[in-house]
């Protein structure tokens, strides 16, 4: 598909067959765009319910990955980084119209940096989600840097405390891009207590901002895990539950039978 300024995004979309494509049928599209990341097929079983229930999985390889070396990566970075944004709300743009999806019937879906991905995205384009899953995202990207690992993502981002790069960085940080008065996804923040990678303290700040913010009736929700950190080692048990959280809430939201 194409993105805002023309360039061609690659998409893998995954259903299984005989589905309608009449645009109604639920979708999750998930993405990352970051740090010279690959995002590649891969068999995940947590995804397996929602494609059996006629879902739509979609995951473009977006700016900022590594999937076509760095010139690409170069192209989501620093003063890039809204390529990435750009190229996920197009991938949304190419699903509706060719009738994957509709925008009352789509979830959007990130991790880590693609936390932040699902923040700015949702910031920029309220209207186009139905649900809103960001994970352990980084939220507040003028003072990231000012926490345990932070300082070493400036080669990435870009750092507030440089006044050159200030201003980009503030107009899509999710957090300080929420809007007071505007109707947002239903959304479903998740972190953990003990993630020292990207501190909780961006969600919990996102969450309640949004919270506070939000104009119409769709639910404003938080997990926070306990004992967890950034999502790597952790329990079986702890992922089950995490995994049965979040797809509990995208199939109620979606309007799906269980």
């Amino acid at each position: 598909y194409e993105s805002k300024d023309g360039t061609e995004i690659p998409m893998f979309i995954v259903h299984k067959r005989g589905i309608d494509m009449d645009g109604k049928n639920p979708c999750l599209l998930y993405g990352y765009g970051g740090f010279n990341i690959s995002l590649n097929p891969e068999f995940d079983i947590s995804r397996f319910y929602f494609l059996q229930k006629g879902g739509v999985f979609a995951m473009p390889n977006l700016r900022g990955g590594g999937e076509y070396g760095e010139k690409w990566h170069k192209e989501g970075m620093l003063d890039n980084k809204q390529n990435v944004f750009d190229d996920f709300i197009h991938a949304a743009k190419y699903l509706f119209k060719k009738d994957y999806t509709n925008r009352d019937q789509i979830a959007i879906s990130g991790h880590s940096n693609g936390g932040l991905l699902v923040g700015a995205t949702m910031t920029q384009k309220p209207e186009m989600f139905e649900v809103a899953l960001p994970a352990v995202g980084v939220m507040d990207m003028l003072r990231y840097q000012k926490f345990t690992i932070g300082w070493a993502w400036a080669s990435e981002y870009g750092s507030s405390d440089d006044s050159t790069q200030f201003q980009y960085l503030y107009d899509y940080s999710p957090y300080h891009n929420l809007k007071e008065g505007t109707c947002y996804p239903a959304t479903l923040v998740t972190t953990a207590n003990h993630n020292d990678r990207v501190v909780p303290a961006h969600s919990f700040k996102f969450a309640a901002r949004l919270q506070e913010y939000q104009s119409c009736d769709n639910p404003t929700l938080i997990s926070i895990e306990t004992k967890a950190g950034h999502g790597a080692g952790k329990p079986v048990s702890k992922t089950i539950k995490q995994q049965a959280e979040k797809w509990v809430f995208t199939f109620h939201q979606l309007g799906m039978e269980p």
